[in-house]
């Protein structure tokens, strides 16, 4: 993701926060959203798991 990339998808996740929403409620949403860009990133290059092995490992 380049850098003006990542700034706008920052800048829309603050903006879809409520005006009194605790900074708290911001990291949290940032956090998800790069663990999300991880998650993607990794699976586009081929290292992601399927969907049973997936299920198989959150049934443990």
């Amino acid at each position: 993701m380049s850098a003006g990339s990542a700034k706008r998808k920052l800048l829309e996740v603050i903006k879809k926060l409520s005006a009194d929403a605790p900074l708290e409620d911001a990291i949290e949403r940032l956090v998800l959203l790069a663990k999300t860009e991880r998650g993607l990133a990794e699976h586009d290059a081929g290292q992601g798991v399927d969907h049973a092995e997936a299920k198989r490992r959150l049934l443990r």
